[in-house]
């Protein structure tokens, strides 16, 4: 087959929560939520992930959840989470998964061992001889345990797999930005007019589980030139974004999400929920962006 082009990762891709009730997941949640943010206008899903309690999920879940979302004939396009310690254990996973033929993997270094940069190629070098899929590369040192470096990346990027990856350090993103090789997308979400305004095609926000038309109407600004207006939208996002990262993700979110009613606020253990006062909090910044100009209008 032909293999993708390197800037398939346009606009927002959302790290989506799993919904669960009950221990088990909640698949009517999953599906309401998918459809949620399809009319958001948001590029796609990706599943699994940190902020979707990929870790604490079995594989037999995760088709559960995969084979619920695409159910529906006009499914966003879905990324899957594929992280682990060990190489061997995350390409058989991903031999499993293949079958649903996903936009694309996400895929972390093996986190806790913090391999030299030699073990991170070797990695993703395995993980590429299983999937002809393509694989977003994951450089989030406080999830990984390990940083990769740019030289890292743009060898990786020689490969016909490796298309973007998910980058939080702005001084990183600017480089990548800059150099051309790899799609950087933006998983800082403080960051994210900066990126767009400075040529950035498309992100990871987990905070685009909020308020999505919002963020998807920031992009299209930033990336029209509009800076200005841009930020402006962006700037009462600012404190609910520091709110939702206050405690351990993504139990805020969670919980925000709960408090618009979309979703239960339920996290698999060891994770908890988000504390009451955090959730007051939370309810108060999501109304201060609900009162705040939604649209601005630009010269």
């Amino acid at each position: 087959m032909d293999m993708p082009s390197k800037t398939a990762f346009e606009g927002i891709w959302l790290p989506m929560v799993t919904p669960m009730r009950g221990g088990r997941l909640d698949l009517d949640a999953a599906q309401a939520l998918a459809r949620y943010y399809r009319n958001a206008g948001l590029a796609g899903l990706v599943l699994f992930g940190s902020t979707g309690e990929g870790n604490l999920l079995s594989l037999p879940e995760k088709i559960e959840m995969i084979e619920a979302i695409a159910s529906d004939p006009h499914a966003l396009p879905l990324v899957f989470g594929a992280g682990g310690v060990d190489t061997r254990g995350v390409a058989a996973a991903i031999r499993r998964l293949d079958k649903y033929r996903p936009a694309g993997y996400l895929v972390p270094p093996p986190y806790y061992l913090g391999p030299a940069q030699a073990g991170i190629l070797w990695h993703y070098r395995q993980i590429a001889w299983v999937t002809d899929r393509p694989i977003i590369l994951y450089n989030i040192p406080k999830r990984a345990g390990v940083t990769m470096t740019v030289e890292t990346m743009e060898a990786l990027a020689a490969l016909p797999n490796f298309t973007a990856v998910k980058e939080c350090n702005p001084s990183v993103l600017a480089a990548l930005n800059a150099r051309g090789t790899l799609t950087a997308l933006c998983g800082e979400d403080l960051a994210l007019p900066d990126h767009f305004l400075a040529g950035g095609r498309g992100a990871i926000p987990a905070a685009a589980h909020l308020f999505p038309d919002r963020h998807v109407e920031i992009m299209q600004l930033a990336r029209d030139g509009h800076a200005e207006a841009a930020r402006e939208l962006f700037e009462p996002l600012r404190g609910l974004i520091r709110l939702l990262f206050a405690e351990p993700n993504p139990a805020p979110i969670k919980r925000a999400l709960a408090l618009q009613g979309l979703i239960a606020d339920e996290l698999r253990m060891p994770m908890t929920s988000a504390s009451r006062e955090l959730g007051q909090r939370l309810q108060r910044a999501m109304n201060a962006v609900q009162d705040s100009p939604s649209r601005l209008r630009t010269a």
